[in-house]
Order: C-alpha cells, then sequence, then structure tokens
C-alpha cells in the first residue's frame, strides 16, 4: 500500500452553500462546513502526512472538492477536464498548486471529461468509472496517459454510482469497501470485501491514509466492520459536504 506525505486541501468558500446536488438534504451551513473542514485536516495531520491548504475561491462554489479537477500518482500528475461545466475553472488554480510538487503534468483534453472522483486507484491498477462526469473519451484518455508510466487501468460502467468511489474504496491488503451496484461487479470479484449495509451507503467512500481507514463519523455498521476486519479507524464528521454530494475522499488530493 503506498505510504502518503503530502495532501492538498482547499477551504471552502462562502458560496459551498451553492454547490452542486443530486441529495435531497438541504443546504449546508458555511460555518459548520468550516469546522467539519479543519476537524478534516487535523485528522489527516494525525495519519503522518503534511497538508498544503488552498485558499477558497467564490467563483467556484464545489472547488473544496481537490479531488476532482487532478489524479495525482508517485511519477506524475494528470490534470483533468471535469464533466460539471461549471466546474472548469477549478482546474487552474490545482494546476498551479501541483507545479510546486510535480516536474509532469498530463491533461484530459475535450471532448473528454473526466474527474478524479470516478478514479480508483489499486496498487498499480487504475479502475476508471464511467458516469454522467467521466465519459468514455476521458477514460480511454487516462489509461493512455498511465500507460506511459508503468501503470495500468480498466473501464466500469455505471449505473447507478454518482462517482466511481461513491461505492467502492481500497483498503490495501487486497480488501474493497464496497456498496450497492459493485458488490457483485465482475471487475472486483478478486478482491477481499467488506459490504457496506445499503443504510449506510455513504461511508462506502473511505480512505486509507498510511496507518488509518479515515471515515466519515455517523456510520456505526460499517465502522463495526472495519474494526472486525483489523483496520485502526479515525472519523471526521461530513454531513455538510454529504448535502452536495461530496465524500471523504473528494477533499484531498493525497501522494
Amino acid at each position: 500500500m503506498l505510504k502518503f506525505k503530502q495532501i492538498i486541501v482547499k477551504e471552502p468558500g462562502k458560496s459551498v452553500v451553492n454547490g452542486l446536488t443530486t441529495a435531497n438534504l438541504g443546504k449546508p451551513d458555511y460555518e459548520q462546513a468550516m469546522r467539519q473542514h479543519q476537524e478534516y485536516i487535523r485528522v489527516m495531520q494525525s495519519c503522518g502526512v503534511a497538508v498544503k491548504i488552498l485558499p477558497p475561491d467564490e467563483d467556484y462554489p464545489d472547488s473544496c472538492f481537490v479531488e476532482d479537477p487532478a489524479v495525482v500518482t508517485e511519477k506524475m500528475a494528470v490534470i483533468t477536464n471535469p464533466g460539471a461545466p461549471t466546474r472548469n475553472g477549478e482546474t487552474a488554480a490545482i494546476r498551479q498548486a501541483l507545479e510546486e510538487f510535480f516536474d509532469i503534468l498530463e491533461y484530459i483534453r475535450a471532448p473528454g471529461t473526466l474527474e478524479g472522483g470516478d478514479v480508483l486507484r489499486v496498487e498499480n491498477h487504475f479502475y476508471v468509472g464511467l458516469s454522467t462526469r467521466t465519459n468514455a473519451a476521458g477514460a480511454s484518455q487516462f489509461i493512455n496517459i498511465i500507460s506511459k508510466y508503468g501503470f495500468a487501468g480498466s473501464v466500469v460502467p455505471l449505473k447507478e454510482m454518482f462517482h466511481l468511489k461513491t461505492g467502492v474504496s481500497y483498503l490495501g491488503d487486497n480488501t474493497l469497501l464496497v456498496a450497492g451496484e459493485l458488490i457483485e461487479h465482475p471487475q472486483f470479484s478478486g478482491f477481499n470485501k467488506i459490504v457496506v449495509d445499503e443504510t449506510e451507503m455513504y461511508a462506502a467512500n473511505c480512505i486509507r491514509v498510511n496507518d488509518y481507514v479515515v471515515m466519515p463519523a455517523g456510520f456505526p455498521k460499517t465502522e463495526a466492520k472495519l474494526l472486525e476486519a483489523g483496520f485502526s479507524i479515525k472519523k471526521v464528521p461530513m454531513g455538510e459536504f454529504q448535502k452536495i454530494d461530496g465524500g471523504l475522499s473528494c477533499l484531498s488530493l493525497r501522494f
């Protein structure tokens, strides 16, 4: 399992209350979102990573979800082309931040679209979800790019999930945390699976950060399964970001 030394996060702006959403949970509260974001940073630091915090951008309500405009590896970073038109402008600030850490930047070009929430890394293989935000052209470009650096990739068509990582997380040790339509997906047949109860679907989006699994707070069934499987857990309240379709992994780029 890859060890992370650095993450990049971006503070929510006051405009976060206008973030895109398919949820029916109401508008987020800005002050509470800021408190939850600060707790996210604290928990990530406690996992042993340095954190670069980017300033908020009021022009882009969803820009705190830095995982979507880029995919990072230890060899290079890919600047994506988000499938939501209102998010295209987020890539400029992310590109500038990544130039501090990466000598090589690659790009997804139109008509291809790709969002990082649709990209799941399992060791040296990248699974790319085809969703309303990531199309076949974008997935093909991405797989062609990573193949130049010794990685492999494959496509996972989605029927129900918003992003691929809405329903699956890689926890290391050949183990997936998996939910919904992805539980029986043939692409993931060779893994040990921890199945998320349908009443706790949001908890399927967790991240393994060095020695810990970081998960959203408030999902006791999933927490119990992770503990039973032997994982050490840290929890972060995510309620305000859940209101605008944001999962735990969405809030950081990790490398």
